[in-house]
């Protein structure tokens, strides 16, 4: 399995681009950078979108991308996974006709750009095939886990050929997602604020490091890598001081245009 970071910071500056994790070319692990990065054929290979919540950095990459593919006349079908109230959130006030088209629509009902899928916590789908537009033991196999956010939000385990990489998206403490992540090859997991700022991160539902620590002892056994995502840009250097602190070697600090082989 190949991890690329197009982006992973919990706010926009120079450098630093809100989260989205290329998994293999066609899989995208929420939606906040793809246009500002992607070539449009690298742009053209994603076909499978799966986002935590409907928090506008997650999403903001999905209406350029539908844009692009249109302007170019493709067909090519994205699928938009999520959860039903993330889905609502987006039909009604980003893909609306007003904000910005419903892609859904678009250039036809019946061909269109973009189409949503529900997922349902805790019940695993799918996906194979060059596509990934069929639901087939073959390829991966991905489940969505609630989380803790001031939105619903939930993560996402991702399984294949033997390969377990675990994503928290948006979280404060929680409990599920570390049953997933027990032993997994890499967790994906949120870091937001320096330890200085515990009750900002309390108060917002993200982590800050000591709260990480705790969250990593709700696991047997630690995964193979643990990456840190969302950081503040203007905390960076203080929250990697922090996370080196901590003292756990497979533990690092992501920056956009990393690239991992699980």
């Amino acid at each position: 399995m190949r991890l690329r970071v197009l982006g992973c910071a919990g706010a926009e500056f120079p450098d630093f681009r809100p989260p989205a994790f290329l998994v293999d070319d066609g899989l995208l692990l929420d939606a906040g950078t793809i246009g500002a990065v992607l070539t449009e054929e690298e742009q053209w290979q994603i076909r499978a979108i799966f986002i935590t919540h409907a928090h506008l950095d997650h999403i903001r990459g999905i209406p350029a991308l539908a844009d692009n593919i249109l302007i170019r006349s493709l067909r090519h079908l994205v699928t938009v996974y999520a959860t039903e109230p993330v889905v609502a959130a987006m039909r009604t006030h980003l893909l609306n006709g007003t904000i910005w088209p419903d892609f859904t629509m678009l250039p036809s009902q019946h061909d269109p750009v973009l189409q949503y899928d529900v997922v349902t916590p805790g019940r695993p789908l799918t996906l194979g095939g060059p596509d990934l537009s069929r639901r087939s033991s073959d390829g991966y196999t991905i489940t969505a886990v609630e989380v803790d956010h001031t939105v619903p939000a939930v993560g996402y385990c991702v399984e294949k050929n033997g390969v377990r990489l675990v994503y928290t998206g948006d979280t404060g403490p929680t409990d599920a997602i570390w049953q997933y992540a027990n032993g997994a090859d890499a967790v994906i997991v949120e870091v937001s604020f320096p330890n200085a700022m515990e009750s900002l991160a309390t108060i917002t539902k993200h982590l800050c490091c000591s709260q990480l620590e705790r969250e990593l002892a709700k696991m047997a056994v630690l995964p193979k890598r643990i990456l840190i995502t969302h950081p503040k840009p203007q905390y960076y250097e203080q929250i990697k001081h922090e996370i080196g602190a901590i003292g756990i070697r497979q533990m690092e600090l992501l920056r956009d245009g990393a690239v991992y082989e699980l």
